[in-house]
């Protein structure tokens, strides 16, 4: 019996050895990948390097489910006819716009660079004469979204990251089952991780009237199942191909300020003009991707996804080129747009963000736009959703103050808006935050708008919430802060490339 007893314990042990072995050959295999194979920047290679080191099981484990890249994957393919126009329309414009033969406003003609790079990075086509309706209040914005929605005559396309189950997801889910009964084609892709707690059951009545909805990288769990870190974090509807929607709200009752955060301070777009176009063709292309077996053709010349006589009534005299970015791509064209703005600013720069941890660059960008006089402020929330990302915000914030960045917390409940003002003539609107998830690791759409009139409408509300809704974080306070502060800052500080 002892040597039954002894022989299993030598088993045991053995297998544990062979196991630890496996374990530190596999973790120095991550470390050499993530090293010389992924092109990291160096904070976040010597974050993983270091988690593999210290706790090699558990480095292992995330790195694989959480720290992989797609780069090269080349999910969404580009072959439609519509994106072809949109691509030749794109080199077009880059070539003219390099030539100085693009005939742009005189206002916006500074940002002219920025455009430049968008068109090369993106294809993200530069649209003119659109129009422009603001929401930064959820009641409004869900108002004119279930509003476009009852008006669909033949298609609409929905894409967000969360669709909560509760009375606003349950109305949206019943309008939409609606219009499907009346003979509207619906599509809707949402998000695994958004709608994790959201049962099938809930999106019966849509799909039992003939609406088609879809989730993005399901959350299977298997050992190979390395997508689980990326996620789809747009908000986008378009209806009928001319009307489109852009921006940070979500579906649930939380972004009316029902939910534990309080009031929910958003910035959303309606647009109507040649950018929903770009919008649509975003939208088709994850579409095409999610739904394999039921792909959108957009080959015959009267394609309703895109009506040629649907802009007739546009008033509106707004640039917007429509841009996105994610995990599968190097560009980061979102992070790209952000950068330039920031270096062609002259006056001002102000932003909205809920999570705010910015890589290097970004920081020394900031840092250089307020030493070299130019009027830069940013809020972030007064009140954590997460609170890793919360103390983060305020330690990199912190940074900033010294070299004369002016940061404030929004107090009347919770910020949300992802905005941009450069100047109170560039603005940019959509559901990219300011941090390292949104540029590196989820699929994101931004609206770069260039627009005199609307950027000084956006500067307006920027500069009259920061009396009214905001407190300023002032340099000596900060200072002041307690030791269990400065330590939740430092440790959060330590994983922001991994949040």
């Amino acid at each position: 019996m002892y040597l039954m007893l002894d022989l299993v314990s030598v088993i045991i042990e053995e297998f544990l050895w062979f196991l630890q072995l496996i374990v530190v050959l596999l973790d120095i295999g991550a470390c050499i990948t993530v090293i010389f194979l992924e092109r990291r920047s160096p904070q976040t290679a010597l974050t993983w390097v270091l988690v593999m080191i210290f706790l090699p099981f558990l480095g292992l484990f995330l790195y694989l489910f959480f720290g992989r890249h797609l780069y090269g994957s080349r999910i969404f393919s580009k072959k439609t006819k519509a994106d072809l126009m949109l691509a030749a329309q794109a080199e077009e414009q880059f070539q003219k716009i390099t030539e100085n033969a693009l005939e742009l406003a005189p206002s916006i003609s500074r940002f002219d660079s920025t455009i430049a790079l968008l068109l090369s990075l993106d294809k993200a086509v530069l649209t003119r004469n659109n129009e422009l309706t603001l929401y930064t209040d959820g009641e409004m914005k869900f108002a004119a979204f279930k509003e476009a929605v009852a008006g669909a005559k033949h298609h609409i396309h929905l894409e967000y990251f969360i669709i909560r189950d509760d009375e606003l997801g349950d109305e949206i889910i019943q309008l939409l089952a609606e219009k499907a009964a009346e003979g509207v084609e619906v599509r809707a892709i949402f998000d695994a991780a958004g709608t994790f707690s959201v049962k099938d059951e809930f999106f019966a009545p849509l799909k039992k009237a003939g609406g088609d909805v879809r989730i993005f990288f399901p959350l299977k769990v298997s050992f190979l199942n390395t997508r689980l870190h990326f996620r789809n974090h747009r908000k986008i509807l378009v209806v009928d191909g001319v009307t489109g929607f852009i921006g940070g709200f979500n579906i649930g009752d939380e972004y009316l300020g029902k939910g534990p955060m309080g009031y929910w301070r958003d910035t959303h777009l309606r647009l109507h003009g040649k950018a929903v176009v770009a919008l649509q063709t975003r939208f088709i292309m994850d579409w095409n991707y999610a739904a394999k077996d039921a792909q959108i053709s957009v080959e015959d010349r009267d394609c309703p996804y895109y009506p040629e006589d649907g802009f007739l009534d546009v008033t509106g005299h707004s640039y917007v080129q429509i841009a996105s970015s994610g995990p599968d791509s190097a560009e980061k064209a979102i992070y790209s747009g952000y950068m330039s703005l920031i270096g062609h600013a002259k006056e001002s720069i102000y932003i909205h963000t809920p999570y705010f941890i910015p890589d290097e660059p970004m920081l020394t960008g900031l840092v250089l736009a307020a030493r070299s006089g130019i009027d830069v402020r940013i809020v972030i929330p007064c009140k954590p959703d997460h609170p890793f990302v919360y103390w983060a915000n305020h330690s990199y914030l912190g940074d900033l103050l010294a070299a004369g960045v002016r940061g404030y917390i929004y107090n009347d409940g919770f910020i949300h808006s992802k905005a941009g003002i450069f100047d109170g003539i560039s603005t940019t609107i959509g559901t990219a935050n300011w941090d390292i998830r949104s540029f590196k690791l989820n699929f994101e759409t931004n609206a770069f708008v260039y627009d005199i009139e609307f950027g000084k409408r956006m500067n307006r509300i920027f500069l009259e919430e920061l009396e009214t809704n905001c407190t300023e974080i002032m340099l000596e306070e900060y200072n002041l802060r307690s030791t269990s502060v400065r330590i939740k800052e430092g440790i959060s500080r330590l994983f922001s490339a991994l949040l």
